[in-house]
């Protein structure tokens, strides 16, 4: 019996993917060590209940992408250098990370604020556990941060989580039971998927355009039962959409109308130079609003700040968090909590954003002529594939590059046809000259030449 066997129900997405992700994490935690022989396909298709064929499509992927290799009848075996490639092509997972400035900006801002954290006679606390929804002082100062952007906020409405997907699930968990049936687009973010499933709850994909999800789908599906909508307001992960004002108001409208709960993971929304009012400015009695620092600073500040809907009790989310990671890391959160105070906060996302707008110029170089979308002032793509083009082949192919490209149906609810489309992200540690390179060969395959 092989020590290694991946538990597919923590990681969102086709199944193929997911045994691509479990491996790459595997290798990435020393669960799986170089040169070490992994089950026989058959043998890991048997023990996980999937087809034959989809642990085949999963090997390919990382043999393709450096993290395995074949000996024939000997089985298959963890590369000698695949500690190297899962340390560095984080787009195996999938996750998003943004594009970080070359001059080394996060790291002093980081060096310095926990020193002075430290330093400041309040390192004992920060090394205890804290309050499960925050500590005051964090609460406080982000009630002032939406407070500033237009959304009323006493320090009484904030819960502190440990990052936005650990929110959305805490949320989920809150408003929802199981059967429940919540509203989100066509295509959606792989957490959402994974949360939903795991909570049992009945997903409604709606059809979006370019301004995102359309009000009237939404009360359509309320007519027929519908109770919560999930939206990206803001460079929507994966389809970039963004919701104008317009937009806005009517399905904060149709939630009055309808009594509907609105779950708002603004997890990008503050990367504009103008951002626009949470939607949470049109109903904050119905709208629990998340804002968290992993999409705009780094992933590595486990931080989200929740701003509860008028009038709820904050116990109710406060166990949720408990329950799933006793509390947010008190050290990120009071480095955000001082970034906020001294103007770094708004420095870094200006810096990211900075690079972003860069990145984004290098890929509108090589895909003038293609169908996509993207925020101009994001760092992910999302490109329409021609029914020539297997889309999962495809990201395949280009992933040894280091280029993050996920295919559609990483994004499809369950039963859905997936949008024939990949995502890419331009951001994570990949440079400029490497980035140009893996477009120029993206483009290349797009073109056939």
């Amino acid at each position: 019996m092989h020590k290694w066997l991946p538990d597919l129900t923590a990681i969102g997405g086709p199944k193929y993917l997911a045994i691509v992700d479990a491996l790459e994490q595997g290798v990435r935690t020393g669960t799986l060590r170089p040169g070490e022989r992994l089950p026989t396909q058959r043998d890991l298709a048997e023990w996980l209940g999937v087809d034959l064929t989809t642990v085949t499509r999963a090997y390919g992927i990382a043999r393709d992408a450096g993290l395995i290799e074949g000996a024939g009848k000997l089985g298959s075996f963890v590369r000698n250098s695949a500690g190297h490639a899962a340390g560095t092509a984080t787009e195996m997972s999938g996750m998003i990370q943004p594009p970080q400035p070359s001059f080394g900006l996060l790291g002093e801002a980081m060096r310095t604020g926990l020193t002075r954290l430290l330093r400041a006679g309040g390192g004992s606390p920060l090394l205890q556990y804290q309050p499960a929804g925050g500590a005051l002082h964090d609460r406080r100062q982000a009630a002032l941060a939406f407070t500033e952007r237009g959304l009323a906020t006493g320090e009484g409405q904030v819960v502190l989580a440990a990052g936005g997907q650990h929110a959305l699930h805490a949320i989920l968990a809150t408003v929802l039971e199981p059967g429940d049936r919540l509203c989100v687009g066509r295509s959606v973010y792989p957490g959402l998927l994974s949360s939903a499933r795991r909570l049992r709850i009945e997903l409604v994909p709606l059809e979006q355009d370019g301004r995102g999800i359309d009000p009237d789908a939404v009360a359509r599906a309320a007519r027929a039962g519908a109770r919560t909508v999930y939206i990206v307001p803001t460079n929507d992960n994966p389809t970039t959409a963004t919701l104008d004002i317009e937009r806005r108001r009517a399905l904060a409208n149709v939630a009055r109308l309808h009594g509907m709960t609105i779950v708002e993971d603004d997890a990008y929304g503050l990367l504009p130079a103008e951002p626009l009012p949470p939607l949470a400015t049109f109903a904050p009695e119905r709208t629990w609003h998340i804002a968290s620092v992993s999409k705009i600073i780094s992933p590595v500040l486990r931080v989200a700040h929740v701003r509860l809907p008028d009038g709820v009790d904050a116990a109710l989310l406060t166990a949720a968090i408990q329950e799933t990671a006793v509390m947010a890391p008190p050290v990120n959160a009071a480095l955000v909590t001082s970034w906020l105070r001294d103007g770094s906060f708004g420095r870094l996302v200006e810096a990211v954003r900075g690079e972003g707008v860069a990145r984004q110029r290098i890929a509108a170089k090589h895909l003038a002529d293609m169908d996509y979308a993207a925020h101009p002032e994001g760092y992910h793509i999302w490109l329409r594939i021609t029914d020539g083009l297997d889309p999962a082949k495809l990201a395949a192919t280009v992933r040894p590059a280091g280029l993050s490209i996920v295919p559609g149906e990483a994004f499809a609810c369950e039963g859905q046809k997936a949008e024939r489309a990949v995502r890419i992200s331009t951001g994570g540690a990949i440079d400029h000259v490497h980035l140009d390179q893996a477009f120029a060969w993206l483009a290349t395959l797009l073109s056939g030449t």
